[in-house]
């Protein structure tokens, strides 16, 4: 399934859309995380939780039930938010 990456995590990528599987989000982001190592870790806590300044959308719906089942005709976007002063 189609993955949109936000630009502070292109980085691990090297490009703003990539390709991943699994039926799970979390088992997509063990699958990302097996292609670009480092990624899972700024989106998940040690608690397995999204961290709060993530956001994930599935089809436009936005989830942070890393449990939630997924299809392969599916597209994943990730958000993440930028803070400062």
């Amino acid at each position: 399934m189609k993955v949109l990456i936000p630009s502070p995590l292109r980085p691990y990528t090297g490009r703003a859309e990539v390709e991943a599987t699994g039926t799970t989000l979390d088992a997509v982001l063990e699958d990302l995380n097996r292609r670009y190592p480092g990624l899972k870790f700024r989106m998940v806590d040690e608690q397995g939780h999204i961290r709060r300044h993530i956001r994930v959308f599935l089809d436009g719906q936005q989830t942070f039930d890393l449990g939630a089942d997924l299809s392969a005709t599916q597209s994943i976007q990730i958000v993440q938010a930028l803070s400062g002063g």
